[in-house]
């Protein structure tokens, strides 16, 4: 069992940056992929970015156009996205999630956060 907690949602003018941050807890925690999707309101949820426990990473380049860096700190079991150059588009629910696998899909993912809030104004 994995519990997955968001931060640092919030309000954020065009072109800003925000840190989000995915405090994990269990037993597993180390052993488990963890996945950024975000969910706008009237769309599906998409990928983001997601990284293993050595660091490999996985990212939706093109959507994200290399605004979006993911990084991961063992130690803390704490996963974080900054997001840097922020438009109105990337307003949406933002969620972490674990995954036994590195993956891009949803579906993929066993356990997920309750979300954190992200408004970009313009």
């Amino acid at each position: 069992q994995v519990q997955l907690v968001e931060s640092g949602g919030g309000l954020v003018q065009a072109g800003g940056s925000l840190r989000l941050s995915c405090a994990g807890s269990g037993r597993t925690f180390s052993s488990y992929v963890i996945g950024w999707f975000r969910q706008a309101p009237g769309k599906e949820r998409e990928f983001v970015a997601a990284i293993t426990w050595s660091g490999t990473r996985a990212s939706d380049a093109d959507s994200m156009q290399g605004r979006f860096t993911i990084s991961r700190d063992n130690a803390k079991n704490t996963v974080y996205l900054q997001m840097s150059s922020l438009k109105p588009e990337d307003t949406a629910v933002y969620y972490c999630a674990a995954a036994r696998y590195l993956a891009t899909l949803q579906y993929d993912y066993t356990y997920w956060g309750q979300g954190t809030q992200v408004t970009v104004s313009s």
